[in-house]
């Protein structure tokens, strides 16, 4: 699941509209559009602060050994 679905996913079962989740997080409103719309580049403090109210945060996770090799 990308992340844009995974926000809108636990958005709706939260019961939360755009907007309440935007000022729930101390985001904007065009912030929490963008980023259940997909756009490739979002700041991560913002995305972390939203995923934030639902237990969640980004992080670096260790690739397999073969993916890292094939992206070399």
């Amino acid at each position: 699941m990308s992340l844009n679905e995974f926000v809108k996913t636990k958005r709706r079962a939260s019961k939360l509209t755009q907007p309440e989740l935007a000022e729930k997080a101390g985001v904007g409103l065009r912030f929490v559009r963008e980023l259940e719309q997909g756009k490739e580049t979002l700041r991560l403090d913002k995305v972390n602060q939203v995923l934030g109210l639902f237990g969640y945060e980004v992080g670096a996770i260790k690739t397999p050994q073969e993916s890292r090799a094939s992206n070399e």
